[in-house]
């Protein structure tokens, strides 16, 4: 039974990383064909830093689930968001040092991605009892 409670709580974060991913992406692609190459790059670099990070973050908090694994289910939610706080600090540092980026782009993009998910509770269905 936990692992169908963990597999669901993963499917429900990989959906909404999915959903991040695609606004995100078209957001991406809109830059692209307005604004040319280097702006379609910058954007895309938002959405890795704001996509990836989360992604990890999904895959580790939901790899113990049920009342038995309670400390672990505690203790993978905090390493998965500190594993997601460094990632986010790494890429943002790899991007700046290693790449020619336009901010207005990347910050877009990323704050879009960062929306979707502040706006998720309003966005999934809820089933009520």
């Amino acid at each position: 039974m936990s692992k169908i409670l963990a597999r669901r709580g993963r499917w429900s974060a990989y959906k909404l990383v999915l959903m991040q991913a695609a606004v995100a992406g078209g957001a991406s692609v809109l830059f692209f064909v307005l604004w040319g190459m280097q702006y379609g790059m910058s954007a895309l670099a938002g959405m890795i830093i704001a996509v990836f990070p989360n992604f990890v973050f999904a895959t580790l908090a939901f790899s113990h689930m049920g009342a038995s694994q309670s400390g672990k289910v505690i203790q993978t939610f905090y390493w998965g968001e500190a594993i997601k706080l460094l990632l986010t600090i790494a890429l943002f540092c790899i991007v700046f040092a290693g790449f020619k980026v336009d901010f207005a782009p990347l910050f877009t993009t990323y704050t879009l991605a960062l929306a979707v998910h502040w706006t998720a509770p309003f966005l999934f269905n809820k089933k009520t009892g």
